[in-house]
């Protein structure tokens, strides 16, 4: 591990350049990648089995719960798309890249954006999902982002020739955000925050009076999902106290006998030591009094999410915490080894680079069996899209949003100026980055049909609504928890 973990974005050779030398280092990069050839994919004579690929990928994962992974992931195209993360940076890992690094999402699809609070309180747009997050070339994010709007058009139905449009869109802002930061001082791109009236602007501009409303109720949807919205919708009074409802498979209710406390209380005070000194302070006030199993996402399905319900001064003095595990990123085999110790450090660094502003919550533990996790607060007024609901108005505003938030991070934490002259002044970027999404689209739409074969083959087991709530029940309770998380119930590791 090297001494300034995360430091691998803007190496510091490069930030004592000067802006023309990195603009010269931006427009070099395009004799390793041209631009035009960023919309090129054809898929190797040896490429990999897509599906054994996604077995292999699982056998670090509970195994009583890859069925309901299989099963949201046999949804649809998009679905399947979602959950293959891994299979996308494989073929992106094999193609020549720009080398032009900045801190990558990894998993930038159009469902891992959304609204969420700063910690005083504003509403702000950003990517808000950080499983995959790791050092790599700015393209692989716009590449996998770009083609999630391609296989949303396809679900919405949309004309070849919008979702075209849509996906040039896409690149178009991208790249315009992009020059934008390059004139900018490092300050003002890291103060920069795609807020709330930065969106009514862009959606004014959209001069689609639907977009304008579906941002309206967005945005009081948001705000309606508070702190309390999570306890409420998520527990129930119990004596003196609250605690969760028991809805398997979303919410399985655990609950803690002395073993399982026990664990907890030592991971909790781990957690603390993570966040900075003010939030320790915060938390410290609160204690824990439930736990439970939340299932959440796609491509998580079959890693350990808990929430835990901490108490403070009184019942009505709650909050919710996501304890998430954390894996190696699907990025690594094809950039550089992390420079984190731990998975849980690596994405809430990753998370705290990206964002304009983080959770308060925000940090990471190491269970008592190696188990890595991040931590965060759930909702606190977090919206995603219901993209299934977007038309072509709505989907392209939404594009403009997306954009703009990926090129910000991405100005962040890597070289803008070089990134800015790459991408240059002519349409090339956009015109290849909509090809290329069509192509691709058309790759995970064919693996997607492999991985329906297999369901059908019974090699790829999938549970139904009323299996996939027997399973949870089965397999976690009270006396499971401290086996779990890898302690020997009955003894303090």
């Amino acid at each position: 591990m090297t001494s300034d973990p995360g430091a691998l974005a803007l190496p510091t050779e490069v930030r004592k350049q000067s802006a023309a030398e990195r603009a010269a280092r931006g427009r070099a990069a395009r004799a390793l990648v041209s631009r035009t050839s960023l919309g090129e994919w054809q898929p190797a004579a040896d490429r990999f089995d897509p599906v054994r690929m996604l077995l292999e990928q699982e056998q670090s994962r509970i195994p009583a719960l890859l069925p309901i992974r299989h099963a949201r992931m046999a949804a649809g195209p998009f679905a399947f798309y979602r959950g293959a993360a891994i299979l996308m940076a494989a073929d992106l890992g094999s193609r020549p890249s720009t080398e032009l690094v900045v801190q990558a999402c990894g998993d930038a699809h159009l469902s891992n954006f959304g609204l969420f609070a700063a910690p005083d309180r504003s509403l702000i747009f950003d990517v808000n999902d950080f499983d995959e997050t790791h050092p790599a070339p700015f393209e692989w994010d716009v590449a996998r982002l770009i083609t999630s709007f391609e296989l949303a058009g396809q679900e919405a139905g949309l004309a070849d020739a919008v979702r075209t449009r849509i996906c040039r869109s896409v690149a178009a802002a991208y790249r315009g955000h992009m020059q934008r930061f390059a004139g900018m001082q490092d300050l003002d791109v890291w103060y920069e925050r795609v807020d709330t009236t930065a969106l009514q602007a862009l959606a004014r501009a959209q001069s689609d009076k639907q977009v304008s409303k579906v941002l309206a109720r967005s945005i009081d949807k948001a705000r309606t999902r508070d702190r309390w919205s999570a306890v409420s919708k998520l527990t129930t009074p119990a004596h003196d106290s609250r605690q969760f409802l028991d809805h398997p498979p979303l919410l399985t209710r655990i609950g803690l006998d002395n073993a399982a406390r026990r664990v907890l209380d030592d991971m909790f005070r781990d957690y603390r030591s993570t966040l900075d000194d003010d939030r320790r302070e915060l938390i410290r006030r609160y204690h824990i009094v439930d736990i439970g199993l939340k299932i959440v996402g796609v491509g998580s399905v079959g890693l350990l999410a808990f929430v835990i319900l901490l108490q403070g001064r009184d019942a009505d003095d709650a909050i919710v915490l996501q304890v998430k595990q954390a894996m190696p990123s699907v990025l690594e085999p094809y950039t550089s080894a992390s420079d984190f110790a731990k998975q849980g450090h690596r994405v809430a660094s990753g998370q705290r680079l990206m964002q304009a502003a983080s959770d308060v919550f925000l940090g990471w533990v190491t269970g008592p069996a190696g188990r890595d996790y991040y931590v965060r607060q759930l909702r606190d007024m977090k919206w995603s899209p219901d993209v299934s609901r977007f038309d072509e108005g709505t989907l392209s505003g939404y594009a403009q949003a997306c954009a703009w938030a990926l090129a910000r991070a991405h100005a962040r934490t890597g070289d803008a100026v070089a990134m800015a002259a790459y991408l240059g002044e002519s349409t090339r970027f956009e015109d290849a980055m909509a090809r290329f999404a069509a192509a691709y689209a058309r790759q995970s739409n064919a693996d997607f049909d492999a991985f329906m074969r297999a369901v059908g083959a019974g090699t790829v087991a999938i549970a139904g609504e009323q299996e996939q709530a027997a399973i949870v029940e089965r397999a976690f309770s009270p006396e499971s928890l401290p086996h779990l998380l890898g302690a020997r119930p009955g003894t303090r590791e």
